[in-house]
């Protein structure tokens, strides 16, 4: 599946820069940052997850002690 990213004329500059300064094409650049954020959007649903888990799991115990 193909996608066309439209960037403003300052973002295509700034990643032209980046892209030349790393040595690497535009794409490679905009493809490793898209990567990072779903990798971290990744990591914060899981950490979410987990949260949500411990409290339903020690919440009788929390609310012991609350008392």
């Amino acid at each position: 599946m193909a996608m066309t990213l439209r960037l403003s004329d300052e973002q295509t500059e700034a990643l032209r820069r980046r892209a030349e300064q790393e040595g690497r094409s535009m794409q490679q650049v905009a493809l490793h940052a898209i990567e990072e954020y779903l990798a971290r959007r990744s990591d914060d649903e899981e950490v979410h997850r987990l949260g949500v888990e411990a409290v339903r799991r020690w919440k009788p115990v929390l609310d012991r002690l609350a008392e």
